[in-house]
């Protein structure tokens, strides 16, 4: 492994002065603040595959999440609602696909109501307008959906991530390489990083940005650091509906508070098809996107972590009915038909899955707001799933900003 070396100049001995490692939205989003911020910055995104992203950010609703859902004073709260209202007027600017839909939860069972009334009080907390309906009201928005009473939130939308990450990395001013998979990390303290990518080309940086997605983790700890988490690939199963007129926009159900996830809901995308899901299983590797794909290191390493075994103890009611949908079609279109009474099993069509990288403690708890963490030459986006595409502006500014930071004091005479 070649060595960093000391450099006089700001630059000499460097092939640029930030790193970022991860081509999905939030990658992308960070070299785009940092050039913008600080013109003249080099920065350079090394993806291992051969185009942007194409796991996370490729491979979800496009929903521009409003933010209604995130404890209040949460980056998630704050990111999403400043990221949502960035995002649209950045799709505008670009002449990127996007549509402000609203969205309605709703709440198809007693026990659900006072969950509802909670969620318009967060979000009331988070500063977005919502209007509470009665179970007349909800068909005046979706004619087909029934429930006891649903909120309506006027400021989700819908757009094309993949069109905004391409559009990022080409107003990023950034060197983009793609299939350059990151394999060694050297960190010497007060000289920089230096990276060995799959094809033995070396990079060396005075700092380095992990935006790994699924495997920022294992970055991490190349870099020597020790991440106090693990990520846990959680799939989620999506279904195209055969009948996209039977949905005008975006339906979710209310959210357990105890799980991460939203559960299944009702997605009308920018291109006018409708996605229902996801279904949240476990994934047999990183980059498991069915059940046939498995990797026994990645598989093993989630199984030895105590974490993985505690959120199955905690979880296993909710997890099994997760599985069941998984598994049976008949069960999915029943959760769905909570909903969507109209909808049969032949109107599911099967769509790609996606991947939630989920970091997830030793004691098991599930991280629940966006984790940023600082080490010497480094900075680590630990925990960044939804909604991190609708956040991805204010994520990268802040990661920018921690970067340009910890460059002025490496480069300080």
């Amino acid at each position: 492994m070649a060595q960093v070396r000391t450099a006089s100049a700001r630059g000499a001995g460097h092939d640029c002065d930030v790193l970022v490692v991860g081509g999905g939205i939030v990658g992308l989003s960070t070299a785009y603040a940092i050039t913008r911020a600080a013109p003249g910055t080099r920065v350079t995104v090394l993806e291992k595959e051969p185009g942007p992203a194409r796991h996370q950010t490729g491979r979800n609703s496009g929903v521009i999440h409003s933010g209604v859902y995130y404890r209040p004073g949460s980056l998630k709260a704050r990111y999403a609602v400043r990221g949502a209202a960035e995002m649209v007027k950045f799709c505008a600017e670009y002449g990127i696909p996007h549509a402000v839909t609203g969205k309605l939860i709703v709440a198809t069972e007693r026990a659900e109501l006072p969950r509802l009334h909670a969620l318009v009080q967060r979000a009331r907390e988070n500063g977005i307008p919502v209007r509470e309906l009665g179970a007349a009201q909800i068909p005046e928005h979706e004619p087909e959906v029934r429930g006891l009473a649903a909120i309506h939130v006027g400021t989700t939308g819908v757009c094309d991530y993949v069109a905004v990450a391409r559009q990022l990395a080409h107003a990023s001013g950034a060197e983009i390489r793609y299939g350059a998979e990151v394999r060694h990390v050297d960190r010497r303290p007060g000289l920089g990083v230096a990276v060995r990518t799959r094809s033995g080309d070396v990079l060396r940086a005075r700092v380095m940005v992990n935006c790994a997605g699924l495997h920022c983790d294992e970055i991490a700890r190349l870099t020597g650091d020790d991440p106090g988490m693990r990520i846990v690939p959680f799939r989620g199963e999506y279904y195209e509906l055969a009948r996209p007129e039977l949905v005008r926009g975006l339906v979710y159900p209310v959210p357990d508070p105890a799980f991460p996830f939203l559960g299944v809901h009702l997605t009308r995308g920018i291109d006018g098809g409708v996605h229902i899901g996801p279904n949240a299983v476990p994934a047999l590797a990183r980059e498991g996107y069915g059940w046939g794909v498995v990797r026994p290191r990645e598989l093993g390493g989630t199984l030895a972590w105590p974490g993985s075994w505690r959120i199955a103890r905690r979880h296993w009611r909710y997890g099994a009915g997760e599985l069941r949908r998984s598994l049976s079609k008949a069960a999915f279109t029943t959760a769905v038909r909570r909903l969507l009474p109209a909808v049969t099993e032949d109107d599911l069509v099967a769509a790609p899955a996606g991947v939630r990288a989920q970091a997830v403690l030793a004691d098991g708890t599930l991280v629940d707001d966006f984790l940023i963490r600082e080490a010497a030459h480094t900075v680590h986006v630990l925990n960044a799933p939804s909604p991190a595409a609708t956040a991805s502006l204010p994520i990268g500014r802040e990661v920018g900003r921690r970067a340009l930071a910890m460059l002025e004091e490496v480069v300080r005479p």
